[in-house]
């Protein structure tokens, strides 16, 4: 990003002249600016307070859309009156330490002439524009910038999509031969992190829908046509992130089946381990009885004859048991 000082409230900012061609402009240039003389692109630090008293006092725009613009909470919108736009898009937060999923916004209005956005944490696709910027590529408008931008915010969701299929396929591959318990909490990490994600990857869809069909007079065929095309790989992301839900609410359903034949299985040999020695229980808690009349009391044979007979009737009841199929 540009090399403001830590005290401006300007990220960076950037004068395209008609030709295309951008000229890099401090936050004491800003006012000098005039329309007519190209379009001008104001990129703030939504946290600043400078930034927040500019945007109220000094940018032009009403309280409504200033307030809209330095909302806490936000979620992709897009909002036209006349041939103003109000848009906020939503970027994976690719931040050191962040989730992706946590996912980070940007806040933009344009009348066409003037492009002011607003981010809090940091968006890597507009570091990516600015890059662009700086290597010559020209843009001609603010329907450029801003088709340009929602391409690289699309660009930066791909590898974050493809790891969460990654992640799944891991957790499939370790339960084909052996349900683990331990994948449980990867595979809800997979689908939190894809519900979390699809919650504003969606409306962003219906986003950039509507403004490729918008007729903004500043907002070319061409750019309309990267709009849509932006429409169409969003829309893919979309049903990837609905295949890795379901996907893992299936993997969630079969390694909870899993768990729960194991458990049947260990309750059913408890259940003929008890069933097996209920009756010798029966023969010896009879036999142990503190009573007079128990036979073979007097006999030096008694306790092996009771024992043969046990294990007899053990034998007779396994073999009934293993014809019965109940093992």
């Amino acid at each position: 990003m540009s090399s403001q000082t830590d005290s401006s409230p300007l990220l960076c900012s950037y004068w395209f002249r008609p030709d295309g061609t951008a000229e890099k402009l401090e936050w004491q240039s800003i006012a000098q600016w005039q329309p007519g003389e190209g379009f001008l692109w104001i990129h703030l630090d939504r946290y600043s307070p400078e930034a927040r008293q500019w945007l109220h006092r000094e940018s032009g725009l009403s309280r409504i859309l200033c307030d809209a613009l330095l909302a806490e909470e936000t979620r992709p919108r897009c909002d036209i009156v006349r041939e103003n736009l109000l848009l906020i898009l939503r970027g994976v937060n690719l931040n050191p330490g962040a989730d992706p999923e946590d996912m980070v916004s940007i806040r933009l209005w344009s009348d066409g002439q003037r492009l002011i956005s607003l981010r809090g944490p940091r968006v890597l696709a507009i570091s990516d524009v600015e890059e662009r910027i700086q290597s010559g590529e020209p843009l001609l408008s603010s329907g450029d910038l801003i088709s340009l931008l929602s391409s690289r915010l699309i660009d930066r969701m791909g590898p974050v999509v493809d790891a969460l299929q990654d992640d799944l396929d891991g957790v499939e591959e370790s339960l084909i031969d052996k349900a683990d318990a331990a994948a449980r909490g990867p595979l809800s990490d997979v689908r939190r992190q894809a519900v979390a994600l699809r919650r504003y990857v969606s409306p962003q869809r219906d986003v950039f829908a509507r403004l490729s069909i918008e007729p903004l007079p500043w907002m070319s065929e061409n750019n309309r046509s990267h709009l849509r095309e932006s429409t169409d790989r969003i829309t893919r992301h979309v049903e990837d992130l609905d295949a890795i839900r379901e996907r893992a609410a299936v993997t969630q359903e079969e390694l909870l089946a899993r768990s729960q034949d194991r458990m049947n299985r260990n309750t059913y040999v408890l259940s003929l381990v008890a069933a097996v020695f209920l009756p010798l229980g029966f023969f010896t808690g009879l036999l142990g009885i503190n009573v007079g009349g128990i036979p073979g009391t007097n006999s030096s044979i008694a306790f092996t004859v009771v024992c043969l007979a046990l294990f007899l009737v053990g034998a007779i009841e396994l073999l009934f048991f293993y014809f019965k199929k109940w093992f």
